[in-house]
């Protein structure tokens, strides 16, 4: 739902701003349309449903994994295509992988978005429409910015719908941004951001050479400049940056480079995320074995690491997978 709009239409039919208060929490609570908002005038909300469309986004196509993963494929109203992702745990968690771009101008090498055309920055609203579609289905209660796009790209947006996540039932704890390393909007959110939201970079190599042959921003924005920030991110809040790291055979996962990433780390700010390649067709995905020799090498050093669990890949919706076509295609909807 477009707020900004939702909020000047009640002005202008002269309606208290208490209404478009109303209308959000039913929204947030998993309401399906405007007919639920039982403590609103009938006639306001006939009105709103004509001239505030219930969504911003249209869902065009949906697959369930064998895991219980839910992939969703939508529009904007402009055409641009967004996936947004429902990952079901057996403890409980609902967790929800959501976009900030149609796309992502980055060209991470091993990340199927960076090959699809760029569209443009989601705005807050289309953000939170994607939680808004699975929190209709059921209630929802982690997310993570790892979609597709650079978050950080378009950190106004981003934030705006983070801080409307607890109305949602996701609390900041239970959010995490994660980054390429853009440093303009990293500096504002390490600097500016007094929520409790979690921080996550995306590294996948220790060596600056490596990773800027894996990971182009690394030229603009060096390795040294991101750790630095988000070093001092953990020691503002006293709470542990999360590393992802790919693991790519043969590239970037011999026990001399899981050393140079525990020396490049230290054993303070940290906890490294260790994420088994999804096939993307560029790059094989390390073995079992060598993924723990790797995790070996860190816990030796004294660097927390953790094995990440896939969800989804049967239907590309796992980590580095999501890639919507561009083109348009004859559009079926999602049920619920």
């Amino acid at each position: 739902m477009d707020l900004t709009l939702l909020e000047r239409r009640v002005a202008e039919l002269g309606q208290p701003p208490y209404r478009a208060r109303q209308v959000w929490e039913w929204t947030a609570r998993g309401a399906d349309g405007y007919g639920a908002m039982t403590n609103l005038p009938r006639g306001l909300r006939d009105t709103l449903a004509v001239d505030v469309p219930f969504s911003t986004l249209m869902p065009e196509t949906e697959q369930l994994s064998r895991d219980g993963t839910v992939k969703t494929l939508f529009r904007t109203t402009d055409g641009h295509p967004v996936e947004a992702v429902l990952m079901r745990y057996r403890d409980g968690r609902r967790s929800v992988c959501v976009s900030s771009q149609s796309g992502c101008p980055l060209t991470c090498t091993f990340c199927a978005t960076g090959s699809m055309a760029f569209g443009r920055n989601l705005t807050a609203s289309e953000i939170l429409d994607q939680v808004l579609h699975f929190r209709r289905t059921g209630p929802v209660n982690h997310l993570v910015f790892m979609g597709m796009g650079e978050p950080f790209m378009n950190v106004d947006a981003v934030l705006d719908a983070a801080r409307r996540l607890p109305d949602v039932g996701i609390t900041h704890r239970r959010t995490t941004i994660s980054t390429v390393g853009w440093v303009p909007g990293l500096e504002r959110f390490v600097d500016e951001v007094t929520e409790p939201i979690r921080l996550a970079f995306s590294l996948h190599a220790a060596d600056p050479g490596l990773r800027s042959e894996l990971m182009p921003v690394n030229d603009r924005y060096p390795l040294a400049d991101v750790l630095a920030l988000c070093r001092r991110h953990a020691e503002r809040t006293n709470r542990r940056v999360y590393v992802e790291y790919v693991m790519l055979a043969g590239v970037n996962d011999a026990p001399a480079q899981g050393r140079l990433l525990a020396a490049l780390l230290g054993r303070d700010s940290f906890k490294v995320n260790l994420i088994p390649y999804n096939p993307t067709g560029m790059y094989d995905g390390s073995s079992r074995d060598t993924v723990a020799a790797f995790k070996a090498e860190l816990g030796k050093a004294g660097v927390p690491a953790t094995v990440r669990l896939t969800r989804g890949r049967d239907i590309a919706a796992a980590c580095g997978q999501l890639a919507a076509p561009a083109k348009e295609r004859p559009r079926t909807p999602a049920t619920a």
